[in-house]
């Protein structure tokens, strides 16, 4: 890294550089509507209702058309339908009425849609040549996926269905979906490429007018095989801007966003440029293949039961493996085996299932302290009211629910209850409220369970909160989830305040109750209960080196470095702390040591996003002068149906201009927004060189906004972590940066606001970028109320992922940890909406 030189007054400087900035127009905090503060500014959602995948995306007669899935009538998942909104720049879009709906019979699942010119399908004229959507047909009573066809001749106005929407294509699958459809100048004919969604493979089928199918060849499983195979695409693009040079890109969609490939497409088969490596484990020695039983492992607890799982679970090699399944997921246990020498450098393994990693921070520890409450055989003060809480605490579980797990004591707040009829129930109602006490010590730690359900969600709440002087000033929430676990709210600087503590269920529906056990007050933070689902390298009684599953049901070959104790004693524990139904359990087969590393198909083929929110993502047919236009859907399966917005559900993002470039020896995508985005900026840039951070939060204090585009190149310096911080507020924020000794840009939104409606959500996103020549790492960041998306490396590495701050929550700032950075140079220009 080159030397880094200091301005004669940094902060000087960046408070002169931004001083007179004007702030623009709908950057105020004035109240909105509940859930409208998060509605994007420049991105595309539709006015109401539950939108995800991009569909049917073709360009014709001056007008890019997007078609989406979905809800006309809600904004939960349902009532697949065709939605639909026109552009003429890719920034401005106007909503149109439903374009395909839904029946009684099907939902119109994901698809595409292309200009038929010649009118090989009949469908149309030469003169007015239709537009001809092909979409996966899902039938409601068997679950049948088929592909069928619906037209436009009125460029895309109104819509008819072929043959009464019956399939063109059926092969008699629930797992056949989401074609792409274009005419192939390859061999003069119409290609599809559909998934196989769980096979992990794609299909390719010709057809000389869009109606009559017949199947070229297949490709996969390839690669990343974690999760299921969706929303394939196929397209070509010059290299390095050659058209002597052009390639076929592949792309996959499937689990957080898509793998793809880079090849050579003949009119009937996709080849990949370079073979994709796979580790097979045929070199070391093997540790355990669990085709004997458990031989001398010893099972402890429920969930391993008593000897190794049979049957055919994706990608296990021979007959048996570890499944900590048990009964369900609610189970735990662990799973040791016999003392042995570490011989080689890695232990390899197989695992799949949860992906809950070791931490060996979390031990249950409850901070000490005061207890407040522990509701152990009476209400000790609170006050009571509803139909939710009875005379006295409960003492587990009510009748219909499932076990409590990390209960504390004899008693609990437990509100899935009918005091009418003595069941449990998310439908009744109940408030309780503390004694009045002195905040005098500098956390509150509370064991906490039950509903994510904040106040913001639009069902109603399900709650904990503390209260100074009748507001509001810390709340929390469950995990949906029947698990107990430590949450803390530091409260320093409310000591010496009177305050009290109030449980409120105002929820009726799914996960509409609470569980409080014990409140403390304590000048320690409490430490949450281990909920690792991991297998772990044990030497001397510490854990020395761990793995954990991938989130899928599906085995990947994983790595565990432990060359550091080659020659020393140890012993393999697997553990399954977590008792949660979100793949609360791990599967492992085939445990190796060995002088290889191993890796999975993930670790070889790259990704389009490495960020949590960039899925289903598709390009246009046809656009203008052979350019490619992608977008993608701005959520997770994860989390979508739990998202604090209200009206509306989930959003686009910005457009994305695709080329392949030559980075490293091979071709890969290159992705930047499209360039009719610049047209929203508005108001004066901010525009700053040569500017230390010094350690902490350094404020941009006019550059506040909601909606920004923010160009930067920073020299990391000797700081640990540097960056940026946008969407900041008195407590929230989220954190774009790099993180030096990883060589990675980050995104944290782990105190991005709400966070607590999924368990998944919280947490960084990474991607391995090193500086370039000059030692900087470029970024261009786009900022939108509810997301960020980060384009590094020239935009051959990008981040998406959806944040939801405070309403107040507008700030910019500089951050460094653990020394000092520079900004080489900033520009950040304000967005208005189109």
């Amino acid at each position: 890294m080159r030397r880094m030189t200091r301005p004669l007054s940094a902060l000087a400087v960046l408070v002169l550089a931004i001083a007179g900035a004007a702030l623009p127009s709908g950057t105020g905090s004035a109240q909105e509507p509940e859930g409208e503060q998060w509605r994007p500014t420049v991105h595309y959602t539709p006015e109401r209702n539950w939108m995800n995948d991009p569909n049917g995306l073709v360009y014709y007669d001056g007008e890019y058309h997007l078609f989406y899935q979905y809800n006309p009538e809600g904004s939960q998942w349902g009532n697949m339908s065709w939605g639909h909104a026109i552009s003429t720049d890719l920034v401005h879009w106007k909503e149109q009425e439903v374009a395909i709906p839904y029946t009684d019979e099907y939902g119109v699942f994901s698809g595409s849609a292309v200009v038929d010119h010649e009118n090989t399908s009949g469908l149309g004229s030469r003169d007015n040549p239709p537009m001809v959507a092909v979409w996966t047909r899902a039938d409601n009573a068997s679950g049948n996926q088929s592909q069928s066809l619906a037209y436009s001749t009125d460029k895309g106005r109104t819509w008819a269905l072929y043959n009464n929407g019956d399939p063109v294509l059926d092969i008699g699958s629930t797992e056949f979906r989401d074609p792409k459809v274009f005419w192939d100048e390859t061999s003069s004919r119409w290609t599809m490429v559909v998934a196989h969604s769980t096979e992990h493979r794609v299909s390719f089928y010709s057809s000389p007018d869009l109606i009559h199918w017949t199947e070229e060849s297949s490709f996969g499983p390839e690669g990343d095989t974690s999760a299921v195979w969706e929303c394939p695409d196929l397209f070509p693009l010059p290299v390095d801007g050659d058209p002597q040079r052009t390639k076929w890109v592949l792309v996959v969609t499937l689990g957080d966003s898509a793998q793809y490939f880079v090849g050579d497409w003949d009119g009937s088969t996709f080849t990949p440029d370079e073979e994709i490596p796979h580790y097979d484990g045929s070199e070391g020695a093997i540790l355990a293949d669990f085709e004997d039983g458990y031989g001398s492992w010893k099972p402890q607890g429920e969930a391993f039961g008593t000897a190794p799982a049979t049957g055919d679970l994706p990608g296990h090699l021979g007959a048996g493996y570890v499944d900590s399944f048990g009964a369900g997921d609610h189970q735990t246990g662990s799973l040791t085996s016999e003392e042995f020498t570490i011989s080689a450098p890695y232990i390899n393994a197989l695992v799949g299932g949860g992906d809950h990693p070791y931490d060996p921070a979390a031990t249950g520890d409850n901070g000490g302290g005061t207890l407040l409450a522990g509701f152990d055989g009476s209400w000790d003060g609170w006050t009571v009211e509803g139909q939710a809480l009875g005379d006295a605490p409960a003492t587990g579980a009510h009748p219909g629910q499932q076990t409590i797990v990390n209960q504390q004591g004899s008693g609990l707040l437990n509100t899935f209850y009918d005091t009418a009829t003595g069941q449990g129930t998310d439908t009744t109602t109940a408030t309780a409220t503390s004694p009045e006490f002195t905040i005098d010590q500098d956390y509150i730690n509370l064991l906490i369970g039950g509903g994510a359900k904040p106040r913001a969600q639009q069902e109603g709440p399900a709650v904990v909160e503390l209260l100074v002087d009748g507001k509001v000033v810390r709340s929390a929430t469950g995990k949906n989830l029947e698990e107990l676990n430590w949450q803390t709210w530091d409260v320093a600087d409310l000591k010496g305040e009177k305050a009290t503590i109030r449980a409120v269920d105002e929820s009726t529906g799914d996960w509409g109750h609470v569980l409080l056990d014990e409140v403390r007050l304590s000048n320690r933070p409490a430490s949450p209960f281990p909920s690792n689902t991991s297998l772990n390298v044990v030497v001397d009684g510490t854990v020395v080196a761990s793995t954990t599953g991938n989130g899928s049901g599906s085995l990947q070959w994983t790595s565990m470095d432990v060359s550091a104790y080659q020659g020393r004693t140890a012993t393999l524990v697997m553990q399954d702390n977590n008792a949660t139904a979100n793949w609360g359990h791990f599967m492992v087969d085939q445990i190796i040591a060995s002088r290889t590393k191993a890796f999975s198909g993930a670790d070889v083929v790259p990704r389009l996003d490495y960020g949590r929110d960039y899925y289903a993502a598709v390009t246009w047919n046809d656009a203008p002068d052979g350019q490619r236009y992608q977008i993608g859907w701005m959520s997770n399966w994860d989390y979508v149906r739990s998202l604090p917005t209200t009206t509306w559900r989930s959003a686009m993002s910005v457009v994305r201009r695709l080329s392949l470039s030559t980075i490293d020896g091979r071709a890969q995508l290159v992705a930047e927004p499209v360039e009719a985005l610049e047209k929203l900026r508005t108001g004066k840039e901010v525009s700053l060189s040569e500017v230390t951070i010094p350690e902490g939060t350094t404020p941009l204090k006019q550059a506040k906004g909601r909606a920004l585009d923010i160009t930067v190149a920073l020299d990391p310096g000797d700081a640990e972590v540097s960056g940026l911080k946008v969407l900041q507020g008195k407590d929230d924020y989220t954190l774009i940066g790099y993180d030096t000794a990883g060589q990675q840009v980050v995104v944290d939104r782990s105190h991005s606001g709400i966070t607590d409606f999924s368990p998944s959500f919280p947490g960084r996103s990474a991607v391995r970028v090193p500086l370039d020549d000059e030692g900087l790492v470029r970024l261009r960041i786009i900022v939108d109320a509810h997301s960020v998306e980060v384009f590094a490396a020239d935009g051959s590495r990008v981040i998406t992922d959806t944040v939801y701050p405070d309403q107040d929550s507008l700030g910019v700032g500089f951050y460094a940890e653990g020394g000092e950075a520079r900004v080489e140079s900033l520009s950040l220009w304000h967005l208005r909406a189109p």
